[in-house]
């Protein structure tokens, strides 16, 4: 049974495969605001749409102290891939196949597409403040102007 995490609730701990092998954890982003982006796959069209809009305002999240982290359960290997094809600068992490982060905050969840079932991420983002509360969530994100929104709030949380 997945916990609702909502605004004011701690973000959960994590600690998530980088496409350079190394690890992010949630006490790596202690201190400042942060912006985890959940999207469902690689290389796919709304999600490199929303990959290289985070990009491209990545400066302006700099500028505002804001770390921003994108995740999937794709591999280290397809972020990288992912990455290379797209010149992307935001940080990707690989969620764990079975109980990662996305199960624990419900972001990995069944889905329908041509009256198909199937488990799938359900493209989520989470603005976090310094001390790793929930600031705001955006559930089943449209991609376009949402990397904009996302950083006018927060610029002003």
């Amino acid at each position: 049974m997945t916990k609702s995490y909502g605004e004011g609730d701690a973000f959960p701990d994590f600690s998530m495969e980088t496409p350079d092998g190394g690890t992010v954890t949630k006490a790596d982003l202690a201190g400042k605001k942060a912006v985890i982006f959940f999207y469902p796959k690689d290389n796919t069209p709304g999600c490199t749409t929303e990959a290289k809009d985070f990009t491209a305002l990545k400066p302006e999240f700099d500028k505002a102290g804001v770390a921003l982290l994108g995740v999937s359960k794709d591999s280290a290997r397809k972020h990288q891939n992912f990455i290379a094809k797209h010149d992307l600068t935001v940080d990707l992490a690989t969620d764990a196949e079975e109980g990662g982060l996305s199960d624990e905050l419900g972001v990995w969840a069944e889905k329908k597409m041509y009256g198909k079932t199937f488990m799938g991420m359900v493209r989520t983002t989470y603005l976090l403040g310094e001390d790793g509360t929930i600031l705001r969530t955006w559930p089943k994100v449209k991609v376009k102007g949402h990397a904009e929104e996302v950083l006018e709030a927060a610029r002003s949380a």
